[in-house]
């Protein structure tokens, strides 16, 4: 009965691991949003995330919200500086998230600041 118990908990173990591995390490798709950044915040109760958005149109019709990894503060301190700027992200698409990691399904890895299309400086 013990080594039924044993083996069944193993079994569960690796399965919880190798859903984990999968959501963090395996990407849905890359891809590059543009548009200026309207909101980037630290929030949370219990576990804090970056989460922020983009608007992509003049109107702000289209909204691309996103999360970043604590483990990236170069982009952290890039974003926090571009604030209202206009902005192209490389970001990494996941099937699925987990709380600690942050809301959306988006993460960044990569941030530059370019010129707005929409106004000539």
């Amino acid at each position: 009965m013990k080594k039924v118990l044993l083996i069944g908990l193993s079994i569960l173990l690796v399965g919880i691991a190798a859903y984990y591995a999968f959501i963090y390490f395996v990407p849905y798709s890359q891809g590059y949003r543009s548009g200026e950044l309207i909101k980037f915040s630290n929030k949370g109760v219990i576990v804090k995330t970056w989460e922020g958005e983009i608007s992509q149109g003049i109107s702000g019709a289209q909204i691309f919200s996103f999360s970043v990894l604590d483990k990236e503060k170069d982009v952290i301190q890039k974003l926090k500086d571009y604030q209202g700027k206009y902005v192209k992200v490389t970001y990494v698409e996941r099937y699925a998230t987990f709380f600690w990691l942050g809301d959306t399904n988006y993460f960044i890895t990569e941030v530059v600041e370019e010129n707005s299309p929409h106004f000539n400086k």
